[in-house]
């Protein structure tokens, strides 16, 4: 003989089971993609590895103008090349010391703290402007780690702390 459900049962049953199944219809992520379209996240991916390939080619430039450095910024260049890869990206090598490379990007301030405008004047403007750079960097990710889902959130919370370390560390350099 079957037992008899209340009705109040049944339906939050059914409200319960429409919620699961409304939030398993996504990714692992909770990103979408429709049709051919990259996902918020993936876009954000791409976008980091633009920026820090962008940082990349500031540390060449420098590295390139003030060979004496390369013990200082070696160690952190190859840091950026690590989170230029973890972001899906690859290494770009910046065509000369000089070149104005700069990431494909939305934001005035975003293109001039990656890219170099001159070989710096000294090595402490040098070590000032990569410190500048990578502060700024480290700052916006910072900001958007707040919107991004987990596994992105987590990285550029990672990278964005390594960003600030770097900061300090060339900040310590120029005294």
């Amino acid at each position: 003989m079957p037992f008899p459900l209340p009705r109040r049962s049944v339906l939050a049953s059914a409200a319960g089971a429409a919620l699961l199944v409304g939030c398993s219809s996504g990714s692992e992520e909770g990103e979408e993609s429709v049709g051919d379209s990259p996902s918020a996240s993936e876009r954000a991916r791409a976008r980091a590895a633009r920026e820090s390939n962008g940082l990349l080619v500031r540390y060449d430039a420098v590295l390139a103008a003030r060979p004496a450095l390369a013990g200082l910024l070696g160690p952190l260049r190859a840091e950026v090349v690590r989170h230029v890869e973890a972001f899906g990206g690859t290494e770009k090598a910046s065509p000369s010391p000089t070149a104005s490379a700069s990431p494909t990007v939305s934001s005035p301030t975003t293109a001039a703290s990656a890219a170099p405008s001159a070989a710096p004047a000294t090595e402490k403007d040098a070590l000032v402007g990569l410190a500048g750079a990578e502060r700024a960097l480290a700052d916006r990710r910072a900001a958007e780690l707040v919107d991004a889902p987990g596994e992105l959130a987590r990285l550029l919370a990672s990278v964005a702390a390594a960003g600030a370390a770097h900061a300090y560390l060339l900040t310590e350099g120029t005294r």
